[in-house]
């Protein structure tokens, strides 16, 4: 273990420097949600790639629309049905139109879409609310419309390149691909894409005392909730989460566990076992995982000028050199250290250029003073008013009040330097929520 107090910045710092984005993979676009982009993408093809129909309605002439009221309505012959996906399209000629559907390409000769709803529908009665089947149109959609408003040229069309035009750049590298962006990758054409993968972060809990939510508590036993917060953690960041049952404090499982896990971690993060009492059995542990020819494997423990979150380690294991963080157990210390280090780990292993959660700045509401001890950076839960800029205390600063955190949506951070903070005094807040 290192003697040397370390802060908050340099061991993130240290955490950032050793971190190495994933290799790029071609992924199918169902594959790859969540993921970065490692190239720009450009359109092949305009869309939409033809001139369509807005609405279902008919295609027709603007110069036969041009007098359409509902006294006196244009009565235009129609030449035939267009569906989105037809072909053979109908050319509209003087006094004609075409009955058209949402989609469809629109017909040659025809200028604008009047919507079904200006018209009677081809029934002969009065305004249509809809469109009726095309199979009870009168022979194959024939016969007669009225019309009883006019259309300017381009009426409830789309037209085509109006979406985007071909060669036009879709999506530059570095976007997360979210739901709309896949959309708009398979509405290209495009069938797979080439990304950084969304990193494996296995978890597991350290300590004899955890059980698993579910089963009965026996004396002195406290439920594991810390893998299942910091595997929902991981997942939250853009991580595939890997969480394992809770390990009871024997230097030999450990390492068994861990080595297992090595095959599926891109990071490992541990929490429990590195408070004073636990440093021996984790560090006999960590220290022997993967191969010890390796160099610069191997696990550094830490103390932080921090408040919760003091005890920290960091290193690398095995073959591959697979980072790992072993966070403290108490739930908020291992809470508040995955926000500040693990998730800038997992986003540097996207390769997202920004890692770090937004700041703000916000006046302190409270009842009295915060106190936060000399030479530490205090991290307490509060809930951040953006429309006030104010902030507000949730709970006491134990680390293990989790009751407060699960309504906190952000962290207070009380600098080093300062002792107390004064109500109605400016904070920087760490939005985590």
């Amino acid at each position: 273990m290192s003697s040397t107090i370390w802060s908050v910045d340099d061991h993130l710092e240290d955490i950032l420097s050793a971190i190495r984005p994933l290799d790029p993979i071609e992924l199918q676009l169902p594959d790859a949600q969540g993921c970065v982009l490692v190239e720009d993408v450009t359109v092949p093809v305009a869309l939409p790639p033809f001139d369509n129909s807005s609405m279902d309605g008919y295609a027709v002439r603007t110069a036969d629309v041009s007098g359409a009221s509902e006294e006196f309505p244009a009565v235009l012959a129609v030449i035939g049905d267009v569906a989105a996906g037809g072909g053979g399209l109908p050319t509209v000629g003087p006094g004609q139109a075409v009955r058209i559907m949402t989609g469809a390409p629109l017909p040659p000769g025809a200028e604008a879409v009047v919507p079904v709803e200006w018209t009677d529908g081809g029934t002969g009665g009065g305004a249509a609310t809809t469109m009726r089947p095309a199979g009870e149109a009168p022979e194959g959609a024939s016969g007669e419309v009225r019309v009883h408003r006019p259309a300017e040229a381009g009426a409830h069309v789309r037209r085509r390149g109006s979406d985007v035009q071909a060669g036009d750049l879709a999506l530059e590298e570095g976007t997360v691909l979210g739901p709309p962006q896949i959309g708009l990758l398979a509405a290209i054409g495009r069938g797979t894409v080439r990304v950084r993968p969304r990193p494996r972060v296995v978890v597991l809990s350290t300590g004899s005392e955890l059980i698993q939510p579910g089963e009965k508590l026996g004396e002195g036993q406290i439920y594991d909730s810390n893998s299942f917060a910091l595997s929902a953690a991981a997942r939250d960041a853009g991580a595939l989460s890997y969480r394992v049952g809770a390990v009871t404090d024997d230097a030999e499982t450990l390492r068994a566990t861990i080595e297992d896990q090595l095959i599926r971690a891109d990071l490992l993060v541990t929490t429990g076992g590195v408070s004073v009492g636990a440093y021996d059995v984790v560090k006999e542990a960590l220290s022997s995982v993967g191969d010890e020819d390796v160099p610069g494997s191997g696990i550094d423990f830490r103390k932080l000028a921090m408040q919760p979150g003091k005890p920290q380690g960091f290193g690398s294991i095995g073959p591959e050199h697979t980072p790992l963080l072993a966070l403290p157990g108490n739930p908020v210390s291992s809470y508040v250290s995955f926000e500040l280090f693990v998730r800038p780990a997992i986003r540097a292993l996207m390769g997202l250029k920004d890692v770090h959660r937004p700041k703000a700045r916000a006046v302190l509401k409270a009842d009295k003073a915060l106190s936060s001890p000399s030479g530490r950076r205090q991290f307490l839960r509060g809930t951040y008013d953006p429309e006030s800029g104010t902030v507000s205390p949730v709970g006491g600063s134990g680390s293990h009040l989790i009751a407060a955190l699960a309504h906190a949506d952000c962290l207070i951070v009380v600098p080093e330097a300062d002792t107390s903070v004064e109500p109605d005094a400016e904070v920087e807040v760490v939005l985590i929520g």
